[in-house]
C-alpha cells in the first residue's frame, strides 16, 4: 500500500518565504491541488482495504476457490468441507449435502436450502436471513449466533439436537420450532428446547 501511495507523488507545500510572495488565487489553487491529491490517496487506500481477500466472503468474487454465490448448486456435495465465511447468497442449494461441514460465518442470505442436509454442521454465526430452510436436516447442528431474520422459515425441518443459542427468531418460528424441539447438542451439551427458550 505504501508503494502505491508513494507513486501519487503528493507535492509538498511551498516554503513560507515563497508562499508569502504568491497571490491569493495561487494559494487557493495550491490548496485545491493538495486536497485533490489527499482525496486520491484516501480512495486508493479504501479500495485496497475493500479488495483485501482476508476481508471478503469466499466464493462471492475473484478471491474464492469457486464461485458459490447466485449459483444453482442443487444436490452438490459439500460434506465435511471447511467453508468458513463462504458466500452462498441467493444460491439454489436444494438437497445439497453439508453434513459435518465447517460453515462458520457463511452466508445463506436469500438462498433456497429446501431438503438440504446440514446435520452435524458448524453453523456458528452463519446468515440465514430470508433463506428457505424448509425440510432441512439440522440434526446436531450448531447454530450459535446465526442470523435468521426476515421471512426465514424452518418448516418441516429436523432440528433434533440442534443448538439455537442466541439465534434471533420471529415469535411464530420460535413457537413452531418449540413444538418439534428435542435432543441435546453433542458438541455444546445444550438441550435444543433450552436454546430456543421454549416455555
Amino acid at each position: 500500500m505504501a508503494t502505491i501511495l508513494g507513486s501519487l507523488k503528493l507535492t509538498p507545500s511551498l516554503p513560507p518565504s515563497i508562499a508569502g510572495t504568491a497571490t491569493t488565487p495561487g494559494r487557493s489553487s495550491s490548496l485545491h491541488f493538495h486536497l485533490a491529491n489527499a482525496g486520491a490517496a484516501a480512495l486508493v487506500a479504501a479500495s485496497l482495504l475493500v479488495a483485501d481477500p482476508a476481508l471478503a466472503f469466499k466464493g462471492g468474487g475473484p478471491y474464492g476457490q469457486q464461485v458459490t454465490r447466485g449459483q444453482d448448486l442443487t444436490g452438490k456435495d459439500f460434506s465435511g468441507q471447511t467453508l468458513i465465511r463462504q458466500d452462498f447468497k441467493t444460491s439454489i442449494l436444494r438437497q445439497a449435502n453439508f453434513k459435518g461441514a465447517k460453515l462458520l460465518g457463511a452466508s445463506f442470505f436469500d438462498a433456497d436450502l429446501t431438503g438440504a442436509d446440514l446435520s452435524d454442521a458448524d453453523l456458528r454465526g452463519a446468515d440465514f436471513s430470508l433463506a428457505n430452510v424448509t425440510k432441512v436436516n439440522l440434526t446436531n447442528a450448531n447454530l450459535e449466533g446465526a442470523l435468521a431474520t426476515g421471512n426465514t422459515t424452518f418448516k418441516g425441518s429436523n432440528i433434533y439436537g440442534a443448538d439455537f443459542t442466541d439465534v434471533p427468531l420471529r415469535d411464530d418460528q420460535r413457537e413452531y420450532l418449540c413444538k418439534i424441539a428435542d435432543g441435546v447438542n453433542p458438541t455444546t451439551g445444550d438441550a435444543t428446547k433450552e436454546t430456543l427458550f421454549c416455555k
